[in-house]
């Protein structure tokens, strides 16, 4: 009896293990078909499923936003470059003459113009000298009129040694001489005709003869009185010359001696601002002291540093326009005006100088600048709006959304230049594509949008 019920019991223990096994199975394989069925069904959009049914990675809500074009168009290139301001013209005002100055008239920072007095020097024996000068030109003038009372010339008048009253005299005794002699020379032959006919004497023919040859000495006489006359005006009138000479050198004097005056006075030798005044009244200088120091800034001149590869783009005449960091808002204009021709072996970039219009002084010499040099040739820019753009301060980039068939698509970008309310797009975003322009803290990867 024991061991009947030891059978009964195996042979239902075995027959509840193999039900046990068949519920497990049919457990397992009900599950698998249900997780397939499901996979079909959120997969079947693109098997004739429901299509409008979006992808999980698009389960998140739809952002409303406005959208803009990115625009194409010709841009001119530039070659930009840093470089420091620096005044057109600077001068280390310096005396001409030594002396002690009695007034400086300026201050630094101010502002002077073309021949303002700067400082003066102290005057009295400039002015003794030029009264000293002055005298000398009365006393040589005072000899001028000395040699012409000589000649008996009226005050500036014109030598003539005909009118001198010496000459006249002795040439009315000339001409009074040659008429005795034409009439000794009448008589004489007169009488030589009678000797030949016998109606005179030889004798008395030898006193005609006689009185003709002293005729003739008394003309010889009377003519070398006559030169004598002449040349003794000449050498009156070399006299008056010489007095006008002593006159011309007198006023020379006075010339240097108010020159000597002036020169007491320093004044600018253009417009400009004063940067440094190292004198002050009391001190004696020389011609090599600096009395100040003075910029000229209108125009202002900028030197940079132009890249080896960029020199042969930077010509004398070229545009150039110039941002400083005082002057956020600001763009200055200028022309390039030097082209150094030699390249700096070490930074392999040349020295340009350009000229900048500054005439409200707003640009100051030892200024940071970052200038821009047109090129011939332009390219083609990409712009978009600024609201567009996107500057994520956790990576220091900038970021624009760009919309595909609504949905959102993050591109990294490089910005160019800005020309009012669009920014250029170096790289990133192409010509015609639709970007994002409201709700961008909104937006993300993936994310749809309606506009």
């Amino acid at each position: 009896m024991h061991l009947s019920n030891f059978f009964r019991r195996a042979v239902s223990s075995g027959v509840f293990i193999f039900f046990l096994a068949i519920l497990v199975f049919f457990v397992a394989s009900c599950g698998s078909s249900g997780g397939a069925a499901s996979g079909n069904r959120r997969g079947g959009g693109g098997q004739g499923g429901n299509a409008n049914i979006p992808p999980l990675v698009d389960a998140g809500p739809v952002v409303n936003i406005t959208v803009a074009q990115a625009v194409g168009r010709e841009v001119p290139a530039f070659v930009q470059s840093t470089g420091s301001l620096v005044a057109d013209e600077a001068s280390n005002v310096a005396p001409k003459i030594a002396g002690k100055i009695v007034n400086v008239s300026v201050n630094v920072g101010q502002f002077v113009g073309q021949g303002a007095v700067l400082a003066k020097i102290d005057d009295r024996d400039a002015l003794l000298r030029l009264a000293e000068a002055r005298a000398g030109v009365t006393q040589a003038t005072a000899a001028v009129r000395q040699a012409e009372a000589r000649l008996g010339l009226s005050p500036n008048g014109t030598f003539n040694a005909s009118t001198i009253p010496e000459v006249q005299a002795a040439n009315a005794n000339y001409q009074q001489a040659l008429a005795e002699l034409r009439q000794a020379e009448a008589n004489e032959r007169r009488y030589r005709d009678l000797v030949e006919t016998g109606d005179v004497s030889m004798q008395n023919y030898e006193n005609y003869r006689t009185i003709r040859d002293t005729a003739r000495a008394r003309v010889n006489a009377a003519k070398e009185q006559l030169e004598a006359a002449a040349n003794a005006a000449r050498q009156n009138n070399q006299a008056i010359r010489a007095a006008q000479a002593g006159v011309e050198a007198a006023r020379a004097q006075v010339g240097t001696a108010e020159q000597a005056v002036a020169d007491t006075i320093i004044r600018a030798p253009f417009s400009g601002f004063i940067s440094d005044r190292p004198t002050a009244p009391g001190e004696y200088v020389t011609s090599a002291s600096v009395i100040a120091t003075l910029l000229r800034t209108n125009p202002i001149k900028l030197q940079m540093q132009v890249a080896e590869a960029d020199v042969p783009s930077v010509t004398i005449g070229k545009g150039v326009s110039l941002e400083v960091e005082a002057y956020k808002d600001r763009k200055f204009a200028g022309t390039v005006t030097a082209v150094n021709p030699a390249v700096d072996p070490n930074s392999r970039a040349a020295t340009v100088e350009a000229s900048i219009e500054n005439g409200d002084n707003a640009l100051r010499p030892g200024m940071f600048a970052v200038a821009r040099i047109a090129k011939s040739a332009g390219g083609t820019g990409i712009f978009v709006p600024r609201s567009a753009v996107v500057n994520d301060q956790a990576t220091q980039s900038y970021r624009v959304f760009v919309i595909q068939d609504n949905v959102a698509k993050l591109r990294v970008v490089q910005l160019g230049t800005e020309e009012g309310e669009q920014v250029q797009i170096l790289d990133g975003v192409a010509a015609d594509e639709t970007v994002a322009v409201s709700n961008l803290e909104q937006l993300y990867e993936g994310a749809r949008v309606a506009f």
